[in-house]
């Protein structure tokens, strides 16, 4: 049986979509493959959705059996050993829970990251001192100051991927709220992570709005979400939903057609980029 792991990266789903295609377009069912392997159809199925890692020995085995030409095989199994590389994050195994495994990958491997984030500053745009705040307000915290330091530790080490030659596009509208809500009873902490998203109003791939109060309700107020786009055409766009104890990745093309719609209507109500730029200045001048 294939091995499992922790969560898969984008180029396991990538592959995995690639070689459910390919075996569709060879006329096979998951029954005929898996009598290719000797194996139970549902290991077929397991590594066309990623929830297995890619043993290139039946990786081998099904592109000759799907009529795949040698050069494109060699070729398919070099991307399979890349995608089999465990990732960064994985060293935080220890304190990353598994469902936000993915979102890690995810969001190393969008070209536009997109989300709504009503409660906090997005975890890529959080000073340490910010987020050191939020971890222990939370069930964080309750796993003591090292849990605590690990969970800093990632999250800052995410925020290198804003840093790359060529990052994503990030572009959030946050609620109001979160500068309403001090994470600290120092002042200095809110101050220097509201310098910090002044910085990032002038990064070219960071696009950063706020929902004012004063604009009213809008479709987006039920709970965070962040949808990815990537330069794959084989990924489809996702959604990603968090709740208390694990989260939702919504790949169907009714759900994140909502969310976009969503997205794009509160973007269009939120403040404009020129207008948050004061609102932050403004809510520095409080704190």
């Amino acid at each position: 049986m294939s091995e499992r792991r922790a969560a898969p990266t984008v180029g396991q789903v990538v592959l995995g979509k690639r070689l459910q295609e390919l075996r569709e377009a060879a006329g096979l069912r998951r029954e005929e493959a898996a009598a290719v392997l000797r194996v139970a159809p549902a290991t077929v199925r397991r590594m066309e959705t990623a929830e297995v890692a890619l043993k290139i020995p039946y990786v081998q085995m099904l592109l000759r059996a799907y009529g795949v030409p040698e050069e494109e095989v060699a070729d398919f199994v070099a991307l399979a050993e890349e995608a089999n590389r465990p990732g960064w994050w994985q060293h935080f195994h220890d304190v990353l829970p598994e469902w936000f495994s993915l979102y890690v990958s995810l969001e190393g491997a969008a070209r536009i990251v997109r989300s709504y984030e009503p409660h906090f500053v997005p975890g890529l745009l959080q000073t340490e001192e910010y987020a050191r705040a939020v971890m222990e307000a939370g069930t964080i915290g309750n796993g003591g100051a090292e849990a605590v330091e690990r969970h800093v530790s990632l999250r800052m080490e995410r925020q290198r991927l804003l840093e790359r030659a060529d990052p994503p596009h990030l572009w959030v509208v946050m609620d109001e709220t979160v500068l309403r809500r001090p994470v600290s009873v120092h002042g200095k902490v809110m101050r220097e992570q509201i310098d910090k998203l002044l910085e990032f109003t002038v990064r070219d791939r960071v696009t950063l709005q706020i929902a004012e109060f004063d604009s009213g309700p809008h479709p987006g107020t039920y709970a965070p979400f962040t949808l990815f786009r990537f330069a794959e055409p084989e990924l489809p766009d996702l959604v990603f939903t968090e709740y208390l104890t694990g989260a939702l990745y919504l790949d169907s093309r009714q759900e994140v057609a909502t969310h976009l719609e969503v997205l794009d209507h509160m973007t269009a109500r939120a403040a404009s980029t020129v207008r948050t730029e004061e609102i932050l200045r403004e809510y520095r001048d409080r704190y």
